[in-house]
């Protein structure tokens, strides 16, 4: 190896991990490195198991031409960051569940997300220009999810609203044994909106990302001023 390949290696996984699935030429962009060189390091990322690529996800009509892949972690790259839970967080879980039953475990589920209405509550008094969807991804963010917002593709030349991206999830690995976790935090932003949200993706099931669409409709609106 040579010298130095280790930290820019870490700082590739890590702009996936912050970022979520990206391609060779967006790594190097992020990174100020060469295509050439973020592909040896991907190349070698790959061979440890750390990334693996995927055929992009295309929404609405495909252009000319096939998508550059994407590179996202695996479940091991992403073990490899500190995690909140560990393998005793599911041995508790499962105790739960055998003790006390499914119930008690969607109970504790909702519980663990409850900093998402006292977050939110804070966050949207403190900037409340910013969008649910910002609002929701600055929560998420600072409780360790890395969330991101993107518009979604428009309709008949019409937005139909945005997607808050979860790169990173603290609680993968347990939520892919217990989806009540995943259950609960959609359930606990369908509550904070005052409507329904459709999750599209979630990092525990084995995509690149957790995506919650937040309809259109939900966006502030306009201050008018004042004559």
């Amino acid at each position: 190896m040579r010298e130095g390949d280790a930290p820019t290696r870490d700082r590739v996984a890590r702009t996936i991990l912050e970022n979520g699935p990206s391609t060779a030429a967006d790594l190097a962009d992020r990174l100020d490195l060469t295509p050439a060189a973020v592909r040896r390091h991907l190349d070698h990322l790959a061979a440890e198991g750390v990334v693996e690529s995927r055929e992009p996800k295309v929404y609405g009509a495909r252009g000319r031409g096939r998508p550059a892949k994407v590179f996202v972690l695996t479940q091991a790259g992403r073990d490899s960051f500190d995690q909140q839970y560990d393998d005793l967080a599911v041995q508790a879980m499962r105790f739960l569940a055998e003790t006390q039953g499914e119930d008690a475990v969607l109970e504790f589920a909702r519980r663990r997300v409850s900093f998402v209405e006292r977050d939110y509550a804070a966050v949207t008094e403190l900037d409340p220009d910013l969008s649910p969807a910002e609002a929701l991804a600055k929560v998420f963010t600072q409780n360790g999810y890395a969330a991101s917002v993107r518009d979604l593709p428009a309709a008949n030349g019409q937005s139909v609203g945005e997607q808050m991206c979860q790169q990173h999830c603290p609680v993968s690995h347990v939520a892919h044994e217990f989806p009540q976790l995943c259950e609960a935090e959609t359930e606990a932003i369908a509550a904070v909106l005052g409507t329904h949200v459709q999750r599209l993706a979630t990092i525990a099931h084995g995509d690149g990302v957790c995506t919650t669409c937040i309809p259109q409709t939900l966006k502030p609106a306009v201050k008018k001023e004042k004559a």
